[in-house]
């Protein structure tokens, strides 16, 4: 029992090891677009040509933010591993959700951001179709980093290689299938968690004590 218990710690921690580095690495790249949308659009600033730089780079680390749901794979080869239903039910699931779940809400935070920008503009018309367009291009930079294994910086390390190799891909049915059903989750996950992320937010209105209202009335 005891030689049993030794050893799946060790396999514990070890699996932990390797997903530190590629959590960690990734909830990294899905918060620059977090701080990218905080500076671009919550500040009151012109759009120079520096501001359309960091909306480019924006868009260009956006749907790593998402990326992190199909991040879920890993858990099955960790489980394969670990092989334990209490480390796996109390430990590894936990630690899995509170990632993806950070990853998405940096995800659904932004596009609150853009979507303020927009009407702070007198663009709040735009705001829907703007996240669905948003949705579909970040449906298109998942697939292409899950399936083709891009990044964000091949943008500028081999733009070809994006435009010709990435491009040509869509042309399938297979993949044309696999982004319009990341599309649909991603448009109804963020549907919720924006509702649910407004509603923590948004403080309650202060309500008029009646006695003050009547007085007010009467006077």
């Amino acid at each position: 029992m005891k030689a049993e218990l030794i050893e799946l710690s060790a396999k514990l921690l070890q699996v932990l090891q390797i997903n530190i580095r590629w959590m960690t690495w990734n909830l990294f790249l899905a918060f620059i677009p977090l701080v990218l949308s905080v500076w671009l659009f919550r500040k009151k600033r012109g759009r120079s040509w520096v501001w359309w730089l960091g909306f480019i780079v924006f868009y260009a680390f956006l749907p790593n933010a998402p990326y992190l749901l199909t991040d879920v794979i890993h858990l099955i080869d960790d489980i394969r591993t670990i092989q334990s239903v209490w480390i796996i039910t109390l430990v590894l699931i936990p630690i899995y959700l509170l990632v993806i779940l950070a990853g998405f809400q940096a995800y659904v935070v932004s596009l609150i951001n853009l979507g303020y920008y927009l009407h702070r503009i007198g663009k709040s018309q735009w705001i829907f179709r703007v996240e669905l367009i948003t949705h579909a291009l970040s449906a298109v930079g998942i697939y292409w980093g899950r399936f083709l294994r891009f990044n964000s910086w091949d943008f500028i390390t081999q733009p070809d290689a994006v435009l010709t190799k990435g491009v040509e891909e869509l042309l399938g049915k297979q993949p044309l299938v696999i982004i319009f059903t990341t599309f649909v989750v991603l448009t109804g996950l963020y549907a919720i968690m924006k509702r649910v992320t407004l509603g923590w937010v948004r403080e309650p209105q202060t309500e008029v004590p009646i006695n003050s209202q009547q007085a007010k009335n009467g006077s």
